[in-house]
């Protein structure tokens, strides 16, 4: 495999390191491509955060079945990418479990809204079963009295999404990606296509072609044409890491969600004994802050829906930005500029939709056609200009 200098033209430069850029490296290199990426901190972002469920079922919301398609299409890549993912990486386990997802309701309406979305499965054909609040708490021991009836979805299942930063960075060393340690300043442009960018450091790369991958910070990019992207919204979510002593095990078996006073909660149990609780709250820019006031929502909401959890050490906080786009789908593909490719915007599906985001990048990278798949999310759906 040919390998480049850090001074090297490239045949393709990604921009943004995080897990979506990186997959993206990582399945173009192993096309036999050229591939630089830059970023001051590959593995970091969003994902750094993120608690790793793979649920398109019960992630799934009214008018949002091309995104359900993409969804689904990556969750079955899922088990054979993530151990492709540990061989090439050097043996780095991406924490990849099938361990299903219980969405449970907590009051009348909220089984109402329940109810709805089952019925809203059943009428696409997604297997999802109806349970009581006494079926629920078979399954879940855990949750409160209180529970009035659950989703039970067992295809929905779970990644670490610390882990699979990790390996896929181990994964583009391995493949021969160029890793330059530093931000993008600006995008580079010469005969009305994109060329390359320019790094804080004042050096400049030139590529073929350049994918934007910059998550929340993706249209901020200085030379980029106006109206080339639309805007990526920065939307905060806060998370907590508990852990679950040995005589508490096992405290849950599967991701457990609910709408707790219109709140979205979710609580991911790993093997190694972590509890992950996190919720979306709200967009306020680009800032990570942890509040007081947000990690007691989320301890507060999270007692509501399961008791016992505020039994458990509290062992880190955190919060990260996803980056949603005006339609909260992805940007997947060539854009209105030549030269510049988009792959940002996922919202709250970045690790569920890294497997399959790769494929089809990498697919367009080395043949110069957009799959069938990645169409309906093309940036040029906003820009309204045919790429």
């Amino acid at each position: 495999m040919t390998r480049l200098a850090p001074g090297d033209h490239a045949d393709v430069l990604v921009v943004g390191g995080g897990i979506i850029g990186l997959v993206v490296a990582w399945r173009t290199a192993q096309r036999g491509l050229r591939v630089t990426l830059a970023d001051p901190d590959p593995g970091g972002g969003a994902a750094r955060v993120a608690a790793g469920m793979l649920a398109p079922v019960t992630e799934l919301q009214y008018g949002e079945e091309p995104l359900l398609r993409l969804g689904m299409a990556s969750n079955e890549r899922y088990a054979a990418f993530a151990a492709e993912l540990t061989g090439a990486s050097g043996g780095q386990d991406t924490g990849y479990r099938q361990c299903g997802t219980l969405a449970v309701a907590l009051d009348s309406d909220d089984r109402e809204e329940l109810r709805e979305l089952h019925a809203f499965h059943r009428r696409l054909g997604l297997d999802s079963q109806w349970l009581t609040g006494r079926e629920a708490r078979r399954l879940e021991p855990m949750l409160a009295p209180g529970v009035r009836g659950g989703l039970h979805v067992t295809d929905d299942h779970q990644v670490d999404g610390r882990r699979l930063a990790t390996a896929l960075v181990r994964a583009c060393e391995r493949a021969g990606v160029v890793l330059l340690r530093t931000a993008a300043a600006a995008l580079l442009t010469g005969d009305d296509r994109a060329t390359g960018a320019r790094l804080a450091d004042g050096t400049g790369v030139t590529a073929d072609r350049v994918v934007l991958a910059a998550g929340s910070r993706s249209h901020l990019l200085p030379g980029l044409p106006p109206g080339v992207l639309p805007a990526i919204r920065p939307v905060k979510g806060q998370v907590l890491r508990l852990r679950v002593p040995e005589a508490y095990r096992p405290f849950l078996s599967r991701n457990v969600r609910a709408v707790v006073r219109g709140a979205h909660l979710y609580l991911v149990p790993r093997e190694n004994g972590e509890v992950v609780i996190g919720a979306t709250t709200e967009e306020q820019g680009h800032d990570t802050t942890v509040t007081a006031g947000g990690v007691y929502e989320l301890l507060r909401d999270a007692h509501e829906l399961v008791p016992g959890i505020t039994e458990l050490p509290l062992v880190e906080t955190g919060a990260g930005l996803r980056p949603g786009s005006p339609d909260n789908a992805p940007l997947l593909g060539p854009t209105a500029l030549p030269g510049l490719v988009a792959a940002t915007g996922h919202y709250r599906n970045g690790v569920l939709l890294t497997p399959v985001t790769g494929d089809l990048l990498a697919e367009y990278l080395v043949t110069g056609t957009l799959p069938e798949l990645a169409r309906p999310f093309s940036p040029t759906r906003f820009t309204k200009v045919p790429a």
